[in-house]
């Protein structure tokens, strides 16, 4: 009689196919359809509570302004994902789109969320470079960078303490 094998089963969790419906925006760089949280791919945008300053030297809530104009954008449209990987919170990361508008480009290129080149290999930066050259949305005043923002605020900041920093960008 044969003993038992033992079963082998692989850590690495299968992507699902393209995830398609309707979205709600969680944040300027998550979304959840269908129950499933996903992070866009390539791009970092300021969180919920994060301020920014305007031109004008005024603080505003970029985070929330962030995620009303995707809302905005999107408007109630089929979003289309192509999920690449999970993040270490489980989250798909993927690139979406909107009648074929990827949604990572639309928000680096009107100053609403960062190129991460350390991911997107660059892809978003040709659209990064113009809405700064531009003066478009963070870029019209300063604004610290979305990662050092989650720092300082898992250090124990507040959002108006985490937003002026010596390491803001002009």
């Amino acid at each position: 009689m044969l003993a038992a094998l033992p079963l082998v089963v692989s850590c690495g969790m299968a992507l699902a196919d393209d995830v398609i419906g309707h979205a709600s925006v969680v944040d300027g760089d998550t979304l959840m359809i269908h129950g499933m949280s996903i992070r866009l791919w390539g791009i970092d945008a300021p969180k919920g509570g994060q301020l920014c300053r305007g031109e004008d030297g005024d603080q505003y809530r970029c985070g929330i302004e962030t995620a009303n104009d995707l809302n905005t954008f999107i408007a109630l449209r089929r979003v289309n994902c192509n999920p690449i990987n999970l993040d270490r919170y489980g989250r798909t990361v993927a690139t979406c789109s909107v009648d074929g508008a990827d949604l990572g480009e639309w928000l680096v290129r009107n100053g609403l969320a960062l190129d991460l080149p350390q991911y997107s290999r660059g892809k978003y930066g040709l659209a990064q470079h113009e809405a700064e050259q531009g003066g478009r949305g963070i870029w019209k005043g300063s604004h610290l960078e979305p990662s050092l923002y989650r720092v300082c605020i898992r250090a124990g900041g507040r959002p108006a303490d985490c937003s002026d920093d010596a390491n803001a960008h002009p």
